[in-house]
């Protein structure tokens, strides 16, 4: 049986075949079940499985944008869930990219920030300020709302905003770290929630308590994005270009100086590398992700209040990361997506069926232990025993192999290179010191 399993692993024709055949069953079942729960999540669980596929990493990318851009959409089209299962598809999209941000601040730079929903809520106000009529209450020129094509600026700026604020954050927090460090993060991510939920006196500007409401829908070419369906395109791009920025960042020179700084201070400092300026980094990037879903979280809710950004959300995106890997990209995509899920889905849905068993007689549950009470206790018992046994995350982070023998040789060159001389030190006859 092992030298099956062996073979089948080596056997990239095989692999792929049999991918190809669980994600047409998976799909067709959820067109055909019109409404399955099940059936959806065996078709997202196809991007895990093509993650550990052993195919080149150009082809598991158009595989998995194949899968995610055009199968999942259509498949879930066909039935009246359609919708429920875009939103759900829509907020895993957002909450991987604040993971991916929280990541860099946590996973890269090793900096514990409890209050990292902060930056989500200034995007989200950012932006609903501006598209609604709550501009005109403390601003006297101008018309507001803005119109819809904003919103595509506003994801930049908001991730801007966000990088400030981030800043800002990063400033004082420089001479603390360790528990002190989450102290004054916690501290920050409940200061700015409590200043949007009381910013309506002197001056209106958030409208307190009572939140933002009628933020004008996204447009483009003409077309309002109101739907789910329509939003998961907005969050699946710019998923795709936060992913390419942090793999990107991960591999660079300031990544490496997050890591280094992250293992050990001390000796990054030594070694050269600007300990303010890396950390500030760390903050800003980290931030503006967070800012720009912001911005689309507000324009998919419509809505805006200080109730979204709580201490909770927060431990949420941290457990996110925590679950995924710290400092593992696929990791803290699959911990945020089973994070997601897991709360707005799986049991959710375990939930209703537990009900609907205890209406009608099937079983008896007391109301102490009824499973809308009980669905945060299920889900730090599965939080637990992920702890337990997965404890460096189900992904957990790989360092970048290096070829030792193309080092060497490199290195070996580089020794023996000729200084170049400048074509007027040859003329003069110049030599150079």
């Amino acid at each position: 049986m092992r030298k099956l399993v062996d073979l089948f692993s080596q056997n990239k024709k095989a692999q792929l075949l049999l991918f190809i055949v669980y994600v047409a069953v998976t799909s067709l079942s959820l067109i055909l079940a019109q409404q399955s729960v099940v059936a959806f999540l065996l078709l997202l669980f196809s991007i895990l499985l093509l993650y550990f596929l052993k195919l080149n990493t150009k082809a598991k990318w158009i595989i998995g944008l194949l899968i995610v851009a055009v199968l999942i959409p259509f498949s879930a089209s066909q039935g009246q869930a359609y919708e429920s299962y875009m939103d759900v598809a829509t907020l895993v999209g957002i909450y991987c990219a604040m993971a991916l941000g929280l990541n860099i601040v946590v996973g890269f730079a090793g900096l514990l920030d409890l209050g990292f929903i902060a930056f989500f809520a200034v995007g989200a106000y950012t932006y609903g300020i501006f598209a609604s009529a709550q501009a005109s209450k403390f601003l006297h020129f101008g018309h507001f709302p803005l119109s819809g094509e904003s919103f595509w600026i506003f994801i930049l700026i908001g991730g801007i905003v966000a990088a400030i604020f981030g800043i800002l954050l990063g400033i004082p927090v420089l001479r603390v770290k360790g528990d002190y460090l989450a102290i004054v993060t916690l501290g920050f991510g409940e200061i700015i929630r409590i200043i949007f939920n009381n910013l309506d006196h002197p001056i209106n500007i958030t409208n307190g308590s009572m939140g933002i409401a009628s933020i004008a829908p996204p447009k483009i070419f003409g077309i309002v994005i109101a739907n789910a369906s329509q939003f998961y395109y907005v969050a699946l791009a710019i998923l795709l270009v936060v992913i390419y920025i942090v793999t990107r960042l991960e591999h660079s020179k300031i990544g490496r100086a997050w890591k280094a700084i992250r293992d050990n201070e001390i000796a990054g400092q030594a070694m050269g590398i600007p300990l303010v300026k890396t950390k500030l980094t760390a903050f800003a990037i980290g931030a503006s992700f967070s800012g720009m879903m912001g911005v689309v979280f507000a324009a998919k809710q419509t809505y805006v209040d200080a109730t979204s950004f709580t201490l909770l959300e927060s431990t949420t995106v941290l457990v996110m990361v925590l679950l995924g890997g710290m400092g593992s990209v696929p990791g803290v995509i699959l911990g945020a997506a089973v994070v997601t899920i897991l709360n707005l889905q799986v049991l959710t849905e375990v939930s209703n069926w537990l009900n609907q068993l205890n209406t009608n007689g099937v079983i008896s549950v007391p109301d102490a232990l009824s499973p809308a009470k009980m669905q945060r206790f299920i889900f730090g018992l599965l939080l637990i025993l992920f702890a337990l046994y997965r404890p460096k995350g189900l992904i957990p982070a790989k360092n970048q192999k290096y070829d030792a023998n193309k080092l060497k040789k490199s290195t070996t060159k580089s020794m023996y290179v000729e200084p170049q001389v400048s074509n007027d030190k040859k003329a003069s006859g110049g030599s150079e010191i």
